[in-house]
């Protein structure tokens, strides 16, 4: 006998329920947000407009976030890219460290970690020179105090799902 798995969550204040279908339906965008929900139907076993008012669901409740282009950065030439540890004044928050790298294109990722640093950046640029420019305007916020900076040199996994 095939147990169903389901999940139950709180979203937005509500209790909702992700039944197998959702959970399919999330699986099939997450493969391709382009399918139409005509293809998602075929996979799911339910018509096109039923598959849009779970999809508008699960859009009201918080659950799909939005939909995106997954851009190869070696296609529009931002080959390099480093993680950067940021350490901070005593009092920095996650917002402005959050509000700080935001304004700086290069970073296309931040995260606030344990250990000795405080905030985890990932950077992309098209080279040293490049990244070494995002690198100084990066440690001109005055609430850096430091920076430790790894370079990648090859990707060993790389998944658009995060």
């Amino acid at each position: 006998m095939e147990r169903k798995q389901s999940l139950s969550l709180r979203a937005r204040g509500d209790s909702l329920h992700l039944d197998d279908t959702d959970q399919r339906i999330i699986a099939a965008l997450t493969k391709d947000a382009r399918a139409s929900f005509a293809d998602i139907g075929q996979v799911v076993s339910l018509s096109a407009p039923a598959v849009k008012r779970r999809v508008d669901r699960l859009r009201s409740a918080g659950v799909i976030r939005g939909f995106t282009a997954v851009v190869d950065p070696a296609a529009i030439g931002w080959t390099t890219e480093a993680f950067v540890e940021l350490f901070c004044t005593g009092r920095t928050t996650p917002a402005q460290i959050a509000a700080a790298v935001r304004r700086h294109p290069e970073v296309v990722g931040a995260y606030t970690v344990s250990g000795e640093a405080d905030a985890l950046v990932h950077l992309r640029a098209a080279d040293i020179p490049h990244l070494e420019q995002a690198l100084e305007r990066l440690r001109s916020e005055s609430f850096i105090t430091s920076t430790r900076s790894m370079i990648v040199l090859s990707r060993l996994v790389d998944s658009p799902h995060g």
